[in-house]
């Protein structure tokens, strides 16, 4: 494909923000991969998200700064669905709770 003067090469996947892009992967795939990521942080701060010293301020900062940047990371490739949206909305009420 050209484009003014430059050549874009047709490829079947390439890699974007950590997620890979193709034909085949749905976003569906995509995003139940980010949740998994997601869980897996949770997991790895919930001392810390348990913990009766810390704020639930602090708390909610923690949860934003470190497990919603895993989730979310490469979500500017997601075209949503209402499925979609409802699992990521499940997943942070989970956390949240």
């Amino acid at each position: 494909m050209r484009i003014d003067n430059s050549t874009f090469e047709r490829v079947e996947e390439f890699k974007y923000l950590g997620t890979t892009l193709t034909n085949q992967k749905s976003i569906a795939e995509q995003i139940e991969s980010r949740l998994i990521s997601g869980i897996t942080c949770y997991h790895s701060v919930q001392n810390l998200l348990s913990s009766r010293l810390l704020s639930k301020n602090l708390k909610i900062k923690i949860y934003r700064t470190i497990i919603l940047l895993v989730v979310l990371y490469g979500c500017e490739t997601w075209s949503l669905t209402l499925r979609e949206g409802r699992k990521l909305r499940v997943f942070e009420n989970s956390v949240l709770r």
